[in-house]
């Protein structure tokens, strides 16, 4: 059997997907973790985050607030996870088997894919809009073709080719970024009030800031996907370059966001606000704006097939034991690209109701997850996970991690009555305060104590030795691509 040497061999196809990468094909700059997530929040989807304060009775100065904070916090929790790829060497879901099971960990894993492919619905209908924007050629179903097809054969490539996509497109997204801010500071009118800091509305304010924070945590379930190539020892700097990268970026656009909705009060339109505002600055730029912006789309949603594919391979893997290859990595970036085509078809209409209404129940579903993960990883484990039983269906984690799904459920349902999810759910404690949601200040410590309460009793130390022990069978098996 032939032994890969990098991610991608055979044809150009990157080989890995699921398994372990050993020692010998780790390799990278931990620099260029900072372009691709600050790429990944630098695109339209994300300036449309910024508009919750606004179109819901807030004021732009409060807006911006919300948004620092909301953004800062999201993306700690973010970057924590993204250092997990140096150290462990796999992508950022099949970790949950630890916590939650060999078949348990399919409980996260189900709204993983949704969110997977609920973004690309969003960013394909995005995108397309911005193509036929700018380009006035054909129209928005054509685009959605194109960039479904591209963002594809971009995840198929895999790792290498996407990390340089969005380096060399943070180059250019940046003088875009730039000219359009220009344009926004010296060319809209803002509404009178727009920086008074007596006029502050708790329901806009926390509605802003949970949608930021739950944004950036959102990213949690890609974010080691794309670090698992480095050394070992890259963590420290993981966690730095993919907090500053990614917290700029979605600061950044997200100000646009606000600062555009605020001077177009009720007349916002995602793509059509921007391009007025940018052909402010000089005629034409609206339409180079817009076809900057959709590259950016087209990046992420490639990043979505990509993490899509192996979270299908993970679930897959669960229910019938497989062996990762090529073909099975084709296959599920094929599946994940038809759904969000399919999809992106029926989704134009009241976009920013129903992409407000999305994060919000992403944030739901994934702050127990994070929460146990990270417990598990930093307070519980401390990063020492015997890997090759990760891959092993009667392992030492088991089939099911009852200590993490617990911990997940409990964690999801003391929150249930702080849910404010626009007009899908309200619950009773959210109602009582006027709408505003505060369920991420109390799902995240209750599922972090309970796990930690729950895990008391593992012997880490016996698990450690067990890593230890399988340490070169693991590397091995992992060169040569067979099962450890």
């Amino acid at each position: 059997m032939s032994t890969a040497t990098g991610p991608a061999a055979g044809g150009g196809l990157e080989v890995r997907s699921i398994d372990y990468v050993p020692l010998n094909e780790r390799h990278g700059k931990v620099s260029h973790i900072g372009p691709l997530w600050f790429m990944s929040n630098a695109q339209i989807a994300t300036l449309a985050v910024g508009l919750i304060s606004i179109t819901t009775g807030g004021n732009l100065i409060w807006s911006l607030i919300a948004i620092a904070i909301g953004v800062l916090v999201g993306t700690l929790f973010m970057a924590a996870h993204s250092s997990q790829g140096p150290q462990l060497g796999l992508p950022q879901m099949i970790q949950s088997r630890p916590q939650f099971g060999y078949v348990g960990a399919l409980l996260v894993w189900l709204f993983a894919y949704l969110q997977y492919a609920g973004f690309n619905v969003f960013n394909t209908v995005l995108a397309g809009e911005a193509v036929a924007g700018s380009l006035h050629i054909g129209n928005e179903t054509l685009w959605f073709w194109v960039v479904t097809i591209i963002a594809a054969a971009v995840a198929l490539f895999g790792y290498d080719l996407i990390h340089g996509f969005e380096r060399y497109l943070t180059y250019l997204t940046i003088i875009m970024l730039a000219l359009l801010t220009v344009a926004v500071l010296t060319h809209l009118d803002l509404p009178g009030g727009a920086f008074n800091l007596a006029d502050f509305h708790l329901v806009p304010f926390l509605g802003q800031l949970g949608v930021a924070a739950g944004y950036q945590i959102s990213w949690a379930i890609y974010v080691s996907d794309y670090s698992r190539y480095l050394p070992p020892e890259s963590g420290r700097g993981t966690f730095k370059w993919t907090f500053w990268g990614s917290a700029l970026g979605g600061i950044w656009v997200m100000f646009l966001g606000s600062f555009i909705a605020a001077a177009a009060g009720t007349e916002f339109d995602t793509i059509t606000s921007i391009q007025d505002t940018a052909n402010k600055l000089f005629p034409g730029f609206g339409a180079i704006a817009l076809f900057i912006a959709s590259l950016g789309l087209l990046s992420v949603t490639a990043l979505n097939m990509y993490g899509g594919s192996l979270t299908l391979i993970s679930s897959i893997d669960s229910l019938r034991r497989i062996r990762p290859t090529v073909k099975i990595r084709v296959v599920t970036i094929v599946i994940t690209a038809a759904i969000s085509l399919v999809f992106a078809n029926f989704a134009s209409a009241d976009f920013l109701a129903n992409f407000n209404d999305f994060l919000l129940l992403v944030l739901y579903f994934f702050i127990p997850w994070t929460a146990v993960n990270l417990t598990d990883y930093f307070v519980v484990r401390k990063g020492h996970y015997a890997i090759a039983e990760i891959f092993h269906p009667h392992g030492i984690y088991g089939r099911w991690g009852w200590a993490g799904i617990v911990s997940y459920l409990v964690g999801f349902v003391v929150m249930i009555p702080f849910f404010s999810a626009g007009k899908l759910f309200v619950g009773p404690v959210a109602e009582a305060m006027g709408g505003a949601d505060i369920s991420l200040i109390i799902g995240l410590p209750v599922a972090a104590v309970l796990y930690w309460i729950l895990t008391r009793h593992i012997d880490t130390a016996a698990e450690w030795r067990l890593a230890k022990t399988q340490a070169s069978e693991l590397e091995e098996a992992a060169k040569m691509h067979v099962e450890p």
